[in-house]
């Protein structure tokens, strides 16, 4: 039903629809679903967006991790350490509540592999890679212990980004039961993927590397999911009950490019939750290929 309401109004796109068009789209494919939803999409060659509930505030899931990757970029550049630099892998962290010890659970890890590591010592750009690509919570909560969250939060600031709020790695369960979470807005992310596009976050060298670890994105169920093969997506998802996220940059062959971000909360049904903001996707790709 969803699939086929999508096709179905790609067949009418023409370079005359209005982007009231596409917001009334966009919202009708939501509104069939039990849940919250937040759109930002932004037109990196002409400025266009479309914004829909985009400074409502969601726990931020793994989309803190593209900060945090922002933060070690940041750091290294100014000299404080080197990507090359080791980290110990272990999996005991401070509870940023009372400095209580706990510790990672494996299996709620998206990245079980790096538990092999545990003991050993691996570059830091190695872990902000898994971070990235495979989500790991490990490899999260080790980089934020180097950098610091509230340096992370500090930088938000600098970019404009005021309501992403990075408070703490994964997993701190005393922090969760207080509400202390990390929390975003679709419009924040937009903020920040739109100047790394531009190459503006940290420098034009390191903006692209940051790129290069986002396109190798492990996790593809929302915003590439339902685009061409030949169509590229530097992005980050993020998950946790009854949220789905995904925030990136999508390429085109021609050169274009576009921001998108997708944020979800409260989903009743993950499976339809997701394939409706597959379908969004596909229905900002269309209407974008078309102006």
């Amino acid at each position: 039903m969803l699939i086929s309401s999508v096709m179905a109004f790609l067949v009418f796109f023409s370079p005359d629809t209005s982007k009231l068009d596409l917001e009334q789209m966009v919202i009708r494919e939501l509104s069939s679903i039990n849940g919250k939803f937040a759109v930002a999409f932004k037109n990196l060659e002409t400025g266009e967006e479309l914004l829909i509930n985009e400074k409502e505030v969601f726990h931020a899931a793994s989309t803190m991790k593209t900060p945090v990757l922002i933060e070690v970029y940041k750091q290294a550049a100014a000299g404080k350490f080197s990507l090359d630099d080791s980290l110990e892998v272990h999996q005991q962290f401070k509870s940023i509540v009372d400095g209580s010890e706990f510790i990672l659970d494996q299996e709620s890890d998206s990245d079980q592999e790096m538990y092999k590591e545990m003991g050993k010592t691996l570059p830091l750009k190695n872990l902000l890679y898994r971070m990235i690509i495979k989500s790991s919570n490990l490899a999260t909560n080790l980089v934020i212990e180097k950098v610091g969250a509230k340096n992370v939060n500090q930088t938000m600031r600098e970019m404009g980004a005021k309501d992403i709020m990075v408070l703490r790695g994964v997993e701190d369960i005393k922090a969760f039961e207080k509400k202390l979470n990390n929390t975003t807005t679709a419009y924040d992310q937009m903020l920040i993927y739109t100047a790394l596009a531009k190459g503006e976050v940290v420098n034009k060298e390191a903006s692209d590397e940051m790129i290069n670890i986002l396109l190798d994105q492990h996790f593809k169920e929302i915003i590439p999911a339902k685009l061409p093969e030949d169509v590229k997506v530097a992005h980050k998802t993020g998950y946790i009950t009854g949220i789905e996220h995904d925030a990136g940059i999508v390429f085109l062959p021609d050169g274009r490019k576009y921001v998108l971000v997708l944020l979800s909360k409260e989903l009743q049904n993950k499976e339809k939750g997701i394939t409706a903001m597959a379908n969004v996707s596909a229905i900002i790709y269309r209407y974008f290929i078309k102006k």
